[in-house]
């Protein structure tokens, strides 16, 4: 994994010589900022499940693929895996954001954002290609900030896209059949 390791730091050493600029130096932290924590996507699954009738499974469904990415990439691989991260590696370049202390391997941020995304294209919700693009920013900011290599952004992505998946389809399974109809409980006759 180190061989492979000292590979990506040739292009987090592109991404860091080509494509840095003033705006993206403010503007890539404040992306990354919204999957800390999955907050962002915590509070789009409470929105849906809340306020949106007719798609409040939806809402579960997309807080069903953030437990699962919790579990699965920030408890089980990254602990498993224990991948040093680029600004570890590499202590010369200079951050815009302090060097996460946590394993690198796989991106969270960027497996709760393909957690989301997934579920929202499998259930068609309207608001899916934004939350895509955001989803691809807060992946790329990792890599730009230098606090994630290539490879941990591409398993972030599979690790996610697999718990948004399980997650529609366990609900299909298991929820769905008990789930009030419209969003509302229905009262026994």
């Amino acid at each position: 994994m180190y061989a492979l390791s000292v590979a990506e730091l040739g292009i987090l050493d592109w991404i860091a010589a080509h494509c840095h600029t003033d705006f993206l130096d403010v503007f890539m932290p404040f992306v990354s900022s919204l999957g800390n924590g999955g907050m962002l996507w915590i509070a789009l699954g409470l929105g849906i499940l809340l306020f949106h009738r007719g798609q409040r499974s939806t809402g579960l469904q997309v807080l069903l693929a953030l437990l699962l990415s919790l579990i699965l990439c920030n408890l089980l691989l990254k602990n498993g895996v224990d991948r040093i991260r680029p600004c570890e590696l590499n202590q010369a370049v200079q951050l815009l954001i302090p060097c996460p202390r946590d394993p690198s391997f796989p991106s969270g941020h960027t497996s709760a954002s393909f957690a989301t995304v997934v579920v929202l294209f499998l259930r068609h919700w309207r608001g899916r290609w934004a939350a895509l693009v955001l989803a691809v920013l807060i992946a790329f900011s990792r890599l730009y900030l230098y606090v994630h290599f290539p490879t941990d952004v591409l398993g972030g992505v599979i690790v996610g896209s697999l718990c948004g998946w399980l997650a529609v389809k366990g609900f299909e399974k298991w929820i769905s059949p008990h789930w009030p109809k419209g969003g509302r409980t229905q009262r026994p006759s």
